[in-house]
């Protein structure tokens, strides 16, 4: 009886230890194509990866997970959304041998989360990210050039910059500070439920992280938590439409306070970007 008792013990065990690796540890490709005629013809078929909320986490040796996914997607453009670090298990070198090898793959673009900025850590950070080669965007925007014709990623920093409660104030002075113009525009944006504010501007796309995917998602009722949205939320995965602004949010990579992902594996997002009818988000 002993024995059996075990031996269902062991088999219990195993399956809850392949279950926790598989949602925390086990890669998942999410794509996403976008059309609309402002996108250039020459953009036509471009593939946009984002990564997001890392959280110092490492999949495989020397990231070799996540490095063979991005590379076999083939990206032109790599986009880092923040949290890259975690201010908990702050690891800077760490994670500066993954944006220097994402560069070997496609150029590599960053904004800044609210991780970044606590603990005093943000200038190291920054810099360190800088010197690897990433383009860091501090409400600013910047152009794409592709045979001759262009679109700009513009990126501002997360609120936690300046310590203040009055977010929403600081992001609109932020994207105040980005000249937005005709041409296609990406805006990189750490936090997702502050898109109606972004969707005040001539941004194309958003990319934002921050949910966390909910953290532990249940089918057919989604995300139970996510900072800045409290229990339940709305905006924790895939494509969403605001007036003329899409809003791309990835579930992420790693995790922060909460130490598990449930029914919510890692995620690395593709959007492909199609010259044709009015934007629209397809999954």
């Amino acid at each position: 009886m002993l024995k059996k008792w075990l031996l269902v013990s062991g088999i219990l065990l195993s399956a809850i230890t392949l279950f926790i690796w598989m949602n925390n540890k086990w890669l998942e490709v999410s794509s996403y194509s976008i059309s609309s005629p402002d996108i250039p013809k020459t953009f036509d078929g471009a593939r946009v990866v984002q990564i997001s909320d890392l959280h110092n986490t490492v999949f495989g040796k020397n990231h070799s997970a996540l490095l063979n996914k991005t590379k076999f997607i083939d990206p032109d453009v790599i986009l880092i959304t923040g949290d890259i670090v975690d201010s908990s298990r702050y690891d800077l070198n760490v994670m500066i041998s993954l944006t220097e090898s994402l560069l070997e793959i496609a150029p590599v673009y960053f904004v800044t989360g609210n991780q970044e900025f606590l603990k005093g850590r943000a200038e190291k950070t920054i810099s360190a990210i800088k010197a690897s080669g990433v383009i860091v965007l501090e409400n600013e925007m910047v152009e794409w050039k592709r045979e001759g014709e262009k679109i700009y990623i513009a990126g501002i920093h997360d609120p936690l910059v300046e310590r203040s409660t009055l977010v929403k104030k600081y992001v609109k002075k932020a994207l105040a500070d980005i000249q937005f113009t005709e041409k296609f525009t990406l805006l990189l944006a750490h936090r997702p439920e502050l898109v109606v504010v972004y969707a005040e501007t001539e941004a194309d796309i958003v990319f934002s992280g921050h949910a966390h995917g909910g953290q532990i998602r249940i089918p057919k009722i989604g995300g139970i938590f996510a900072p800045g949205q409290g229990f339940f939320p709305e905006l924790t995965e895939g494509v969403h439409e605001f007036g003329n602004t899409l809003l791309v949010i990835s579930r992420g990579l790693g995790n922060s306070s909460f130490p598990l992902r449930i029914n919510n594996r890692p995620e690395i997002v593709v959007v492909i970007l199609e010259h044709g009818k009015q934007a629209e988000g397809t999954n």
